[in-house]
C-alpha cells in the first residue's frame, strides 16, 4: 500500500510497520461506516503509530484494488424476507395451518383410526399407517375433485375415457367459484366504503329471484332474454342494497343490524312465492318454482356434460370493473375517502350520504349477480328454499381472506370453490363429512385474521408484522 506522507516521520519506524498501521486505520474506518456506504470511498485519511498524522491511503494492497463489500443478490434478499411475517407468507402458513388441524380433525371423527390409538403404546404403527391412510386419501380426493385426477388423464391417454373426465375437477371448481366472486366482492366493496356488509346473502336471495322471474316469465329471443335475466338480477340486488344504504345516510341506521334483518325477510319471501300459483312448479307439490327456459340460461363453456358456465367471465370482468372503480375513479376514491375518515371526507366537500347509498347499490348489484349465477347457470334451473345455499355468507369469509382486495377476493374465491368441489369427492370416496371442508374454510379465515398467531406459531420475523392488516373498515 502507497502512503504517501509529507510530514516527517520517525527515522527508526520502519516502512512496513507505519504501511501497516496505515491499513489497519483504513479498516477501522471502513468497518465503521454503514454497509451499503464502504465502498463508496477508495481512499481515507490514516493516522501512523506514535500519533503521527499520516496522509490520504489509497485502498489497495500488494498492488491490488481493495474489494468492495459483496451487495446481496436478489436470491438472498428473498431468502432473508422468506421468514418475515408478510403477507403471502401468513397466507401459505395459514394454509398449512389448517390443513394440519383438518388432518387432526379427520383422525379424531374416525372410528376405526381412533381405535388404533388404544394400542398405540403396544403397537404406535398402526396408529400412524391408519391415521396416514385416511388423511392421504382425503386430501388426495380433494385435490382429485378439485384440480387434476390422474386417473382420469391417464385413461385419456390410453382411450378409455374422452377428456371431458379430465377436465371435470376445474370444472367443478369453477362453477362454485363464479357466485363466490360475486358475493365477496360485494362485502369487500363495501369493507372498503366503511360499511360491514352482512346483506350479500339477503341480496343474492332477492336477485335469484328476479332473475327467475324473468327466465321463466317473460317470453323473450334468445340472445336478449339472458341479458334481461341477467341484469333483473342485479337490479333485485340492487334495491335490497339500497335500503340499508339509505337508511344509513338519512337515520343513522347501523347497517348490519339493517342487513341481517333483510337477510330474513328475503328468505321468507322467496319461501312463500315459490309456493304461490303461477311460480309453482304445476306437476310439483313441494315447494319449487317453474323452470328458468333455456334461452335465459348462461351458456356452458365446455360443453354440456361439463357443468362450467359463462358466469365465471362475467365474474373476471366484474373483479376487474371493482378494481377499476377502487384504483381509478372518482368514486372510488371518494369511497375510499369515506371508508378512512368520514368527517375527513365530508369537510373535504365529499357527500357521505351519497357515497354510503351508493355503496350499498354497488354491493347488492353484485350479490345480485351472484345470485343470479345459482339460477342461470348450471347450479339449479329452479327456485326452491335452498337455491342461495350459503353464498352470501360465504361471500364475507372470501372477502376477509382476500383482503378485501378485488382480485384477491377473485383468488379466495377459487380456493373456496376448490374446496367446495374437492370436499365432494372426498365425501363419496373417503367416506369423510362435507362438513369437514367448512371447518377447513373457517379454520383458514381464522388463521388468515390472526397474523399474531401465525406469527407466533412460526416464530416469524417481526420485521413486517405492521404490515399485515386486512384492511377492514372502521365503520363496524
Amino acid at each position: 500500500m502507497t502512503i504517501p506522507n509529507p510530514g516527517a516521520g520517525s527515522p527508526d519506524k520502519e516502512p512496513a510497520s507505519e504501511a501497516q498501521a496505515a491499513q489497519n486505520a483504513l479498516g477501522n474506518a471502513e468497518r465503521a461506516e454503514p454497509a451499503g456506504d464502504a465502498d463508496r470511498a477508495e481512499t481515507t485519511t490514516g493516522t501512523a503509530a506514535a500519533g503521527k498524522p499520516a496522509g490520504p491511503v489509497t485502498a489497495t494492497a500488494a498492488g491490488k484494488p481493495a474489494e468492495p463489500e459483496a451487495r446481496p443478490s436478489l436470491g438472498q434478499l428473498f431468502l432473508a424476507n422468506l421468514w418475515a411475517a408478510n403477507t403471502f407468507t401468513v397466507t401459505v402458513l395459514a394454509l398449512v395451518l389448517a390443513i394440519v388441524v383438518g388432518a387432526v380433525l379427520m383422525i379424531i371423527s374416525d372410528p376405526e383410526v381412533l381405535a388404533t390409538y388404544s394400542y398405540i403404546t403396544a403397537r404406535p404403527a398402526d396408529a400412524l399407517n391408519a391415521s396416514w391412510t385416511l388423511v392421504s386419501e382425503g386430501y388426495a380426493n380433494l385435490f382429485k375433485g378439485s384440480v387434476f385426477d390422474p386417473e382420469a388423464f391417464s385413461g385419456w391417454l390410453n382411450g378409455s375415457n374422452g377428456w371431458e373426465p379430465v377436465l371435470a375437477p376445474i370444472s367443478e371448481t369453477l362453477t362454485y367459484t363464479a357466485p363466490l366472486v360475486f358475493t365477496g366482492l360485494s362485502v369487500a366493496l363495501a369493507f372498503r366504503g366503511g360499511l360491514f356488509n352482512i346483506g350479500a346473502q339477503g341480496q343474492a336471495t332477492i336477485g335469484v329471484i328476479f332473475a327467475a322471474l324473468a327466465g321463466f316469465l317473460l317470453p323473450l329471443p334468445p340472445v336478449v332474454h339472458l341479458i334481461v335475466a341477467v341484469l333483473a338480477g342485479a337490479l333485485g340486488g340492487a334495491i335490497w342494497g339500497f335500503i340499508p344504504g339509505i337508511l344509513k345516510a338519512r337515520a343513522g341506521a347501523h347497517e348490519v343490524i339493517n342487513t341481517i334483518m333483510l337477510n330474513y325477510i328475503a328468505v321468507y319471501f322467496l319461501s312463500w312465492l315459490i309456493v304461490q300459483k303461477g311460480i309453482q312448479d304445476p306437476g310439483r307439490t313441494d315447494a319449487i318454482s317453474r323452470s328458468v327456459d333455456g334461452s335465459a340460461q348462461l351458456p356452458r363453456l365446455l360443453g354440456d356434460n361439463l357443468r362450467v358456465h359463462s358466469g365465471i367471465l362475467l365474474a373476471i370482468v366484474a373483479t376487474w370493473a371493482v378494481a377499476w372503480l377502487l384504483n381509478r375513479s372518482t368514486l372510488g376514491f371518494e369511497l375510499r375517502a369515506v371508508g378512512a375518515n368520514p368527517d375527513a371526507a365530508r369537510t373535504a366537500g365529499i357527500s357521505v350520504t351519497r357515497t354510503y347509498v351508493l355503496i350499498m347499490v354497488f354491493a347488492g348489484i353484485l350479490a345480485g349477480l351472484g345470485g343470479s349465477n345459482m339460477v342461470l347457470g348450471s347450479t339449479a334451473s329452479a327456485l326452491t328454499p335452498l337455491v342461495v345455499a350459503q353464498i352470501g355468507f360465504d361471500g364475507i369469509l372470501v372477502a376477509l381472506l382476500g383482503r378485501v382486495k378485488p382480485w384477491g377476493v377473485a383468488l379466495a374465491a377459487l380456493l373456496f370453490g376448490a374446496l367446495q368441489a374437492g370436499g365432494n369427492r372426498m365425501q363419496s370416496y373417503s367416506g369423510i363429512s362435507l362438513e369437514l371442508v367448512t371447518v377447513l374454510q373457517a379454520l383458514i379465515v381464522i388463521f388468515i385474521a390472526a397474523p399474531a398467531l401465525v406469527k407466533a406459531i412460526f416464530q416469524l420475523r417481526a420485521a413486517r408484522a405492521a404490515r399485515l392488516h386486512t384492511s377492514l373498515a372502521k365503520g363496524w
